[in-house]
């Protein structure tokens, strides 16, 4: 299925959504026949396929539950779920971008339904934070009673990862293992940014410590049995938060990002770059319009990635200026918590990041190739085990 399509972005997504028929979140069938009937490179083509295999798995689910399948309606409920994040991640470059909260929201429905039906059924949740609260929910591990305590695995999603991807991502492996896991949205994420309109903030101490502190509370939560796992640009945000929560036992940055604005930067014409540098503001602005008048593609691009992180005036500096703030400095050196870092070596987003970040590691730290979830949680398993009040020196650094 990955040599279907040259298109880069289109590969990713493809990846993303094969990795969840590993764990019954996909059928292997529907996404090859979804495939055969995409145009490469059509955002159009991609969306409206897409949707159209998610409609079906969404009728099928309905029908499964109507006559008392539970099993069923949880299968298909699953699979739309997927089949709609997947359409979502190409929704920016097509000609139906007014359609995206409707489509979000399909995908967020599947998801709770099928939340619901999960052999041991998930919890909503509300974490406080600041003046409002953070959605986020919580599962049990399968072989657990009712209020057992058992050790907890966080999953902290990226810049545009759904909810529903958290399962198949890690969810259900770290179920197997025996531990309770929970998600959540925070500032910029899913239901934050299309209900609340909240845009991301780079400081993620000021959101992760509240997720701690919630699940802390928890009878059901060994708070001394906590690890974290950030997926995308939360390997950004979970290291950030590392420099100053230090309450877990472990913790995976899958893969690690240093400064968030490499990668926008790598990717402007170096009659843009040098401006932004110089921080030539009228002059950066000159060329990011022209280089949008030129390209429908860059201007949606830059519209969608400029949203989440609160910048509404339309101005690129401002955009980029703040992407810039994304970064990590010398905080690293205050990072205590034991932390493995996927290496996907070269790639588009965070070419070469993740071992500059292992590098500058003070303590404990292991580089790890991607897309191995089993062996993360390897990697994982004595750390929570041990507890964040152990001496934990094993491997890595």
């Amino acid at each position: 299925m990955h040599a279907r399509f040259q298109h880069e972005d289109f590969r990713l997504a493809l990846e993303r959504v094969g990795s969840a028929a590993r764990h019954g979140a996909a059928d292997v069938g529907e996404v090859r026949a979804t495939c055969a009937r995409i145009e490469d490179g059509d955002a159009d083509s991609w969306l409206g396929e897409w949707t159209a295999t998610a409609g079906s798995a969404w009728a099928l689910a309905a029908t499964a539950a109507a006559r008392g399948d539970r099993a069923g309606a949880l299968a298909q409920y699953q699979r739309a779920a997927s089949y709609y994040a997947t359409a979502l991640q190409m929704i920016a470059y097509s000609s139906e971008r007014e359609r995206e909260l409707d489509l979000w929201r399909r995908q967020r429905e599947c998801w709770e339904r099928a939340v619901e039906l999960f052999p041991v059924p998930g919890e909503p949740i509300v974490i406080p934070y600041q003046d409002t609260t953070l959605p986020g929910y919580f599962f049990r591990a399968p072989d657990s009673r009712p209020g057992e305590r058992r050790a907890l695995v966080v999953l902290n999603n990226g810049s545009d990862e759904t909810t529903s991807q958290m399962c198949p991502y890690a969810g259900a492996v770290a179920g197997r293992r025996g531990f309770h896991w929970m998600t959540f949205d925070g500032p910029g994420q899913q239901a934050m940014l299309f209900e609340r309109g909240v845009p991301f903030r780079p400081d993620w101490e000021a959101v992760l410590t509240p997720v701690v502190d919630a699940m802390a509370a928890r009878a059901d939560v060994d708070e001394e049995h906590m690890a974290v796992i950030g997926i995308g640009q939360g390997g950004y945000w979970v290291p950030r938060a590392l420099c100053f929560e230090h309450r877990f036992a472990a913790a995976v940055a899958d893969p690690g990002v240093l400064d968030v604005s490499r990668c926008w930067k790598d990717d402007l014409p170096d009659h843009a770059r040098e401006p932004l540098r110089r921080r030539a503001r009228v002059a950066f602005e000159r060329e990011m319009h022209l280089a949008e008048l030129l390209s429908r593609g860059l201007r949606a691009e830059m519209e969608s990635r400029a949203r989440p992180y609160g910048i509404r005036s339309g101005s690129r500096y401002e955009l980029f200026r703040m992407v810039e703030s994304y970064a990590l400095g010398e905080e690293v050196a205050q990072i205590t918590t034991p932390l493995l870092i996927t290496d996907p070596g070269t790639e588009r987003f965070w070419d070469g990041q993740s071992r500059e970040l292992y590098e500058r590691l003070p303590g404990v730290g292991e580089l790890m190739p991607p897309g191995a979830d089993e062996r993360i949680f390897d990697w994982l398993e004595p750390y929570i085990r041990a507890g964040a009040g152990e001496l934990k020196v094993r491997g890595g650094r």
